[in-house]
C-alpha cells in the first residue's frame, strides 16, 4: 500500500512537471513573438532606409514615382492586442493541491482501515464446515473448507440441523461470548452470502435474510451488485470485484463487521445488534447457474503481520 508522505513526494513532483511544462510553452509563445516582432522592426527599418535615401534625391520625377510605393508602412501586427501570460500557475496549484487532499483523504482511509483490519485479525478462530446443516445440494471438500453447488440434490437425512430450503451451510463453530474472525475467500464467483446466523434460524421453509430472522450477512447477486442484508438491503459500494471477505463479531458489543481484505477496507457494519442465542459462520455458495457460479467458497487462512500476532482474541465458544 503506498503510503501518503509518498502520495504527497508524487504530487509535488507531478506539480513541478507540470508547471515547468507551462513554464516552456509560455516561454516558446513569448520566444515567437519576439520573432516576428524583430522582423516587423527589420522591415520599418528598412522602409525608414527607403524613406532616408529619397528624401536626399535632387531628382524630383524620381522622387514621385517611387513615393507611392514607400509612403505606406508594411503590415505590422496590432501589438496593444498581444499579450504573454504570466505564470502565476494560481489555478495550477490549487487543482493539485485538490488532487492531493483528495489523495491523501483516501489514503488514510486505506491506513486506517488497514489498522482497524489488523486489530480485529487478532480474533482469528478456526472455522470448518459442518456437513450436518448443509443442504442436499451443496458438496463439501474433505477438509470442511471448502463449498460449492452441485447439479444433484442427494438423499440425506433430513435432520432438524439440515438447511433444507437455502442452498446454505454453518459452520461447527457456535459462539455465545467474545470476539472472533474468519476469513472466506469469494474469487470467480457471480452469487454468494456469508455472515453469521442465530441457532433458531427457520432452517426448513422459506425466509428473508435479515437481522429481525436471525441473518447478519452480506451478499453478491448478478455478478456486480453487492448488499447488506440489513432488512431492507443496503447497496454497497465496492469499486473492485471482491476476492476475499472478513467477517468480524464482537458478541457482547453487537457488532458484526465485514471487510474487504485485498483493499482493507471495511464494507459494511451491522451495529446495535441484540445477540442473545448461539451464532454460527453462515455460508451460502448459490446454485453454479450452468457453471459460471461454480467457484467453490473458501474459509481462508488469516495472513496477517507477525508484529501482531494472533492472540485468538477472548472469544467464547464450543463445538
Amino acid at each position: 500500500m503506498v503510503r501518503p508522505f509518498s502520495c504527497i513526494e508524487r504530487s509535488q513532483a507531478e506539480l513541478i512537471g507540470v508547471i515547468e511544462e507551462k513554464q516552456k510553452t509560455t516561454e516558446k509563445q513569448a520566444e515567437g513573438f519576439i520573432k516576428d516582432l524583430q522582423q516587423e522592426i527589420t522591415q520599418l527599418e528598412k522602409r525608414i532606409s527607403e524613406l532616408n535615401q529619397l528624401s536626399y534625391s535632387e531628382d524630383h520625377l524620381h522622387l514621385l514615382q517611387n513615393f507611392t510605393s514607400t509612403n505606406t508602412a508594411p503590415p505590422t501586427k496590432d501589438w496593444t492586442k498581444v499579450n504573454v501570460h504570466q505564470s502565476s500557475y494560481v489555478g495550477t496549484v490549487r487543482t493539485a493541491v485538490s488532487q492531493l487532499e483528495k489523495t491523501l483523504s483516501q489514503e488514510m482511509k486505506k491506513l486506517l482501515g488497514d489498522v482497524e483490519l489488523k486489530c480485529v485479525q487478532k480474533y482469528d478462530v478456526v472455522v470448518t464446515l459442518d456437513p450436518d446443516t448443509a443442504n442436499p445440494c451443496l458438496i463439501l471438500s474433505d477438509d470442511g473448507k471448502q463449498v460449492h453447488c452441485g447439479n444433484i440434490r442427494k438423499n440425506l437425512p433430513n435432520s432438524t440441523e439440515r438447511l433444507s430450503y437455502s442452498v446454505a451451510i454453518l459452520g461447527k463453530q457456535r459462539f455465545s461470548s467474545g470476539r472472533f474472525y474468519y476469513e472466506v475467500q469469494v474469487r470467480g464467483k457471480t452469487a454468494w452470502t456469508i455472515g453469521v446466523a442465530r441457532e433458531s434460524i427457520n432452517r426448513k421453509g422459506v425466509h428473508t435474510l435479515s437481522p429481525n430472522n436471525g441473518y447478519w450477512t452480506i451478499c453478491l447477486r448478478n455478478g456486480n451488485e453487492y448488499k447488506a442484508a440489513a432488512g431492507p438491503a443496503v447497496l454497497l459500494l465496492v469499486r473492485e470485484e471482491l476476492q476475499k471477505v472478513g467477517v468480524f463479531v464482537d458478541y457482547e458489543e453487537g457488532l458484526v463487521s465485514f471487510y474487504d481484505v485485498e483493499t482493507r477496507v471495511n464494507l459494511y457494519s451491522f451495529t446495535g445488534c441484540t445477540f442473545t442465542e448461539r451464532l454460527y459462520p453462515y455460508f451460502c455458495p448459490w446454485p453454479n447457474a450452468g457453471g459460471t457460479n461454480s467457484a467453490p467458497l473458501i474459509i481462508s487462512p488469516v495472513n496477517m503481520d507477525a508484529d501482531l500476532g494472533g492472540d485468538g482474541g477472548n472469544m467464547s465458544s464450543t463445538t
